[in-house]
């Protein structure tokens, strides 16, 4: 308390406040600056007489108080004036008082202290004002506490019986969407028609972003409509909103209505609404309507900038229309370097590196647009994609010399470049000219050249590669661990593999199905097939898809092991985990089946099959057409053979093959002639193994008769 007075006896406005102490001090305190100038502090309480207000020294107004809350003093400053005032007799707190005590403590964040005040007000029956609510949302929006704004909107009828208007709404709906909290905005948006609060057309302008944001654009266009429900005409904002939303999911027939809907209500949009829909036509390589689009802008009196022309032409040097491209930047007004990277970008992936150099060289400079190091790239890009390395150091020479700086990205694409080639010894030179210039390889340049060098079988010195990249700091990524264990597996260093994968997670990077196949593939080749089924479950437990390669060798490795049971169990748990079965895997478990002599199990899994949506193929017939042979069910066998020519599936060589040599075994020789000869009418050419199984046995046959 010591330390307060003797700052504001230094302070001449709080010499008045003491109503304590030796008045002869407080007369000489005042007295001492009563030659002094006026300072700024002091001519902001004009119309005040400082004089008087000095005199009184104990007495002071709400209305007076207020003026000197408002002064740009500090917080327990201004808080200890407010409770100094609270003493005097007969004093009582207005409530513009509270409002401007509140408003700086909400600057300083002293919500705590404010949730007090509130507290106090109503136990002093202080009617509560709206503004006073949102002044505190407000302080909560902007320090990032949209949660505390709701809760404040809830408890301004509940706690301060004090009923809150479209205004505090909208308020807090604007913090709950620029808070990233756009989930919770519905809610309170539905409260407040619940509670018969009549939205604004700004209200429903911003839940419609909340919902956009959160993917529920159905959700935001029905609102559109209901707007009329209440009242409301949609606006600019609200249409732009919309449009912009409906581009981004690629729905441009909706956001192309939309439009057409806004020029009618008498909404004007903005150059961004318009290259919204002119990108999302873009994007779905409807071209050369956006190209009309442009030119209904251009007729409306609506100026294209240069993000218009940048999005068309990108969308025409994607379509491969780099000559169109170049048309329309000619009608640009002021073209810049963006544009002419995007026209040399297209010319240069279509293959025309002529043209784009010319661009650079002559286009650019006639207009005096210096190409830039991006530019220089897109060539060099292009010449290495073409096996120009040649050209492309030259280039490199060529930018220099022009004062343009190579950057990472330029050597990382020479990088890119050699190591595609099978150059490895000259990216390796790039990559000591980069140390040389104090650049450092980026995760990109380093996949490049362990990628090469796991190719070439050099998988130790990838691994010293591997090595310097994390002691050079560059943290390796998915790709790099994958490549390497490719690698390793290709060697058969499985140890080596496994242990590469688990450092995957120590280092923080996680295998994708990629990772996961190789090492399953590697385990399934070296018939650990047990080995591969625990990385199927680890692949599954951590997120990543099984695909049809993967399942079919593990359901592959399982029935040549002889565990077709087991191969069974992994199919079912497959499905219903999700993953979709294929005639392949049926294919596969079919022939496991055959193969054991479960035949009749093989047969109810296809009509199982069938009845999942699947449609056998001459693989599935095949199979059981040999299993029933292998069995002596030869009738059987032939009754399958007419079942797959009414389904419209054709048989092979393998179908004919597969019959005719079981017709032979069972003596059935005349039949095999006669099945030859109408497989012959049908379309059938016998092969060598068919001649081979016909002749041997008749004259096997002829042998036993003579």
């Amino acid at each position: 308390m010591l330390q307060n007075r003797e700052f504001l006896c230094k302070n001449p406005c709080y010499a008045f406040f003491f109503s304590e102490g030796n008045s002869s001090q407080r007369e000489k305190i005042l007295n001492n600056h009563e030659s002094e100038s006026e300072t700024e502090w002091e001519s902001l309480l004009k119309p005040f007489d400082l004089r008087k207000l000095r005199k009184s020294l104990n007495k002071i107004t709400p209305y007076q108080l207020r003026k000197l809350i408002e002064l740009p003093l500090d917080v327990s400053t201004s808080m200890e004036i407010f409770q100094w005032a609270s003493n005097q007799k007969g004093y009582c707190h207005s409530y513009d008082v509270h409002y401007a005590l509140i408003d700086k403590l909400g600057a300083s964040r002293e919500f705590k202290v404010i949730d007090k005040l509130l507290l106090q007000m109503k136990e002093e029956q202080i009617v509560f004002r709206e503004s006073l609510f949102i002044l505190i949302m407000k302080y909560y929006g902007k320090a990032g506490l949209p949660g505390q704004a709701t809760r404040l909107l809830l408890d301004m009828r509940s706690l301060f019986s004090c009923e809150p208007t479209f205004r505090s709404y909208n308020v807090v709906l604007d913090i709950l969407v620029g808070g990233n909290c756009p989930n919770v905005a519905p809610n309170v948006f539905y409260k407040m028609l619940n509670k018969g609060i009549s939205p604004t057309v700004y209200t429903f302008g911003v839940v419609m972003k909340a919902l956009c944001s959160i993917n529920e654009v159905d959700t935001a266009c029905s609102l559109l409509r209901d707007m009329t429900k209440h009242g409301c005409v949609p606006n600019s904002v609200v249409y732009q909103t919309l449009i912009h939303a409906l581009s981004k999911v690629n729905r441009i027939n909706e956001a192309f209505k939309l439009l057409e809907e806004m020029f009618l209500m008498g909404c004007t949009p903005d150059v961004n609404t318009f290259n919204d829909v002119i990108h999302g036509l873009c994007k779905v390589n409807r071209i050369h309507e956006a190209a009309k689009l442009v030119d209904r802008m251009l007729l409306r009196g609506f100026t294209p900038n240069s993000l218009t022309y940048g999005v068309l032409m990108h969308g025409l040097c994607q379509m491969g229309q780099v000559d169109e491209a170049k048309a329309l930047l000619n009608k640009v007004p002021e073209p810049h370097i963006v544009l002419f990277n995007t026209l040399i970008s297209g010319y240069a992936k279509n293959g025309r590196l002529d043209t784009a150099r010319d661009i650079m060289n002559e286009s650019m400079l006639t207009i005096g647009c210096n190409p830039d190091v991006y530019t220089y790239n897109i060539l060099i890009n292009g010449l290495c994609k073409k096996g120009f390395m040649v050209s492309a150091l030259e280039l490199v020479k060529e930018m220099e010399s022009k004062g343009c700086k190579p950057n990472v990205i330029t050597y990382t694409i020479l990088i890119d470049g050699f190591c595609k080639a099978g150059q490895l010894e000259e990216a390796r030179h790039v990559v000591d000219e980069m140390s040389v210039r104090g650049l450092n390889l980026n995760t990109v340049g380093y996949n490049c050249l362990i990628c090469t060098m796991c190719k070439d079988g050099k998988v130790n010195e990838a691994l010293q590669i591997f090595s310097d990249m994390s002691g050079k700091g560059c943290k390796p990524d998915t790709f790099t661990y994958s490549t390497l264990i490719h690698g390793l597996c290709k060697v058969d260093q499985m140890d080596v593999a496994l242990g590469l994968y688990r450092d995957m997670f120590l280092d923080g990077v996680l295998p994708n199905t990629v990772t996961y196949n190789t090492l399953i593939h590697a385990f399934v080749r070296k018939g650990a097939t047990q080995d591969a089924l625990k990385l199927v479950n680890d692949m599954l437990f951590r997120g990543c898809s099984l695909d049809k390669i993967t399942s079919n060798g593990i359901i592959r490795a399982l029935c040549n092991d002889g565990q077709v049971d087991k191969a069974m169990g992994f199919f079912e748990e497959m499905t219903r985990k999700g993953i979709n079965p294929h005639i392949t895997s049926c294919n596969i478990l079919i022939n496991g089946l055959c193969r054991t002599w479960k035949v009749q199990n093989a047969l109810e899994f296809l009509r199982d099959m069938i009845h999942r949506g699947l449609t056998p193929d001459i693989v599935t017939y095949n199979s059981l057409i040999n299993g029933l042979c292998k069995m002596g069910h030869v009738r059987e066998a032939l009754n399958l053979f007419d079942k797959l020519q009414t389904e419209g599936i054709s048989p092979d060589v393998i179908t004919y093959n597969t019959l005719i040599s079981s017709q032979c075994k069972a003596n059935m020789l005349d039949d095999a002639y006669v099945f030859l000869s109408r497989g012959v009418v049908n379309g059938f050419i016998p092969n060598d193994i068919t001649w081979y199984i016909l002749v041997s046995n008749f004259v096997k046959k002829g042998d036993e008769e003579w």
